[in-house]
């Protein structure tokens, strides 16, 4: 998901895992350099990855970055 807002913007990646966070949707944020075609707005960019658990249906994992 991206929100741009404020003069920022935010990439958001959201993953489902088991019970405990494994950093997978930040991960995947930047292996896959998905701030790369929004880096034309000259704004910043912020990494967000989420990870919520399958079994509790809570988030279990948050993580941020700068693009």
């Amino acid at each position: 998901m991206v929100v741009r807002f404020g003069g920022h913007i935010y990439l958001f990646e959201f993953k489902v895992v088991e019970m405990v966070p494994e950093g997978k949707a930040l991960e995947q944020l930047q292996a896959k350099r998905y701030a790369e075609k929004y880096r034309q707005y000259g704004e910043p960019i912020h990494l967000i990855g989420v990870e919520f658990s399958r079994e509790s249906r809570n988030i279990v994992g948050f993580e941020l970055a700068e693009g």
